[in-house]
């Protein structure tokens, strides 16, 4: 919990934006090498080496500082991207003390500082990069060390400039256009992100409600269900109903059914007071699974089977939601094949994955765009898809997830991941 808090207090895409920071700090390093290299032996032009080249040599070993210490971050905060962005413009500020100050054309990198700055930082950081970068440029335009130019470019310095700035125009364009586009997706992508979590909290929040509303239905069909098991009970105790075998075959089945929906009403508020680790049920997975298979088994009259394809059993903690969950999907697939579903389970790549299948006309394609939302259902009935809706959220808890599609020899496949961390007792080993 405390690392969730921690990671929440970082802005979004923080991390890809340093990561493009270090990218641009990059460039800059081997455009300053490229660069001083060029105007030295190229050119002629007597620079202070040690000075200029010193400059690179740190923004490298901040990368690579920075490279090292962020595989351990999950963030950055406004203030560390603040700081990285000051060393760039005061790094840029210095190499152009050395080389002729605000005369030369390459003073308009400070732009490219100050737009990455606009679009990364929050509105008043941001006009401190402006501020700096206003400032840095104010000084180097009557502070600094001149240029000296060889002939013949000492005699026309303007042409020399125009060629520079045109360079800086062309680098800056580019420069712009590449980080720019790329900022944009980080945002996009978080933006993304961040609809996704707020569609699961309306889920969740959906599910509290739906909880919250069995859990009082199940209140309040307790007495009446109670009222009719006795009196249910009084009539199998009548002589005129003894002496009817048909009517007391019939009440029989009445009372057993009634039984039934007691013991689906106590599971309901058994669900609801209960947190998953109090007072754990542990059993193993193969008998976790034969159990559902054998009680659907039954309620289908044998239309339900099993392929038990658990080589290496566990002993897990027995889930009532996820009992609950499996026994949906189940019950959606024999409402469409009454005559066959089968059962599947087998472990892999430290996954419980569970299918079921069935022998009915498969999902239509407008079911598999919207599987798993709510009251998305093919059964044209009011109400309906929530048992699906339900089987994701409580497979989401889990740190599993759930897919569907039909398979080519027909039918619909329901397929369950759930880790097994999730599910095994602590003393199973894994």
């Amino acid at each position: 919990m405390i690392a969730l808090r921690s990671s929440m207090s970082y802005p979004p895409a923080s991390a890809r934006n340093m990561a493009l920071l270090v990218q641009l700090r990059w460039m800059a390093v081997i455009g300053q090498l490229v660069t001083i290299g060029f105007a030295s032996a190229y050119l002629g032009v007597v620079l202070p080496l040690p000075q200029l080249i010193a400059v690179p040599v740190l923004l490298a070993l901040v990368n690579l500082a920075t490279m090292v210490m962020g595989r351990e971050r999950e963030g950055y905060t406004y203030l560390e991207l603040l700081g990285a962005l000051m060393l760039d413009v005061m790094a840029l500020a210095w190499q152009l003390y050395f080389s002729g100050g605000s005369n030369n054309p390459f003073t308009f990198l400070f732009l490219l500082q100050i737009v990455i700055g606009a679009i990364l930082l929050p509105t008043n950081w941001s006009w401190i990069v402006a501020a700096l970068a206003a400032l840095v440029v104010g000084a180097l335009t009557f502070a600094y060390q001149p240029l000296l130019l060889p002939q013949p470019h000492a005699g026309h310095p303007m042409r020399l400039y125009l060629v520079g700035s045109l360079i800086c125009f062309v680098l800056i364009a580019a420069l712009l256009v590449f980080f720019v586009i790329r900022i944009d997706r980080n945002r996009r992508q978080s933006d993304a992100a961040l609809a996704a979590l707020r569609q699961q909290a309306a889920e969740e929040h959906h599910i509290v409600r739906m909880g919250l509303l069995a859990s009082g239905a199940a209140h309040e069909l307790g007495t009446p269900m109670a009222t009719m098991a006795v009196l249910v009970g009084d009539w199998l105790k009548r002589p005129e109903i003894l002496a009817d075998p048909e009517l007391a075959s019939e009440l029989e089945d009445m009372n057993g059914e009634l039984q039934r929906c007691k013991s689906i009403v106590s599971g309901i508020l058994m669900s609801a007071g209960e947190a998953r680790g109090e007072s754990p049920s542990l059993t193993t997975l193969t008998a976790f699974v034969r159990a559902i298979a054998s009680e659907w088994a039954d309620r289908s009259g044998g239309a339900v089977r099993l392929r038990d394809a658990i080589d290496d059993d566990l002993a897990i903690v027995s889930d009532p939601a996820l009992r609950q969950v499996i026994g949906n999907v189940i019950d959606n697939a024999l409402e469409v094949s009454p005559a066959f579903v089968e059962l599947a389970a087998r472990l892999a790549g430290g996954e419980v994955i569970l299918d079921v299948a069935d022998r009915g006309p498969g999902f239509a394609p407008a079911m598999l765009e919207a599987f798993g939302r709510p009251y998305s259902s093919t059964k044209g009935r009011a109400g309906g898809g929530l048992g699906l809706f339900l089987v994701v959220n409580v497979v989401r808890k889990l740190g599993g997830r759930v897919e569907v599609c039909n398979p080519p020899a027909g039918g619909a496949l329901v397929r369950i991941h759930i880790p097994v961390k999730a599910l095994a007792h602590a003393g199973a080993g894994w």
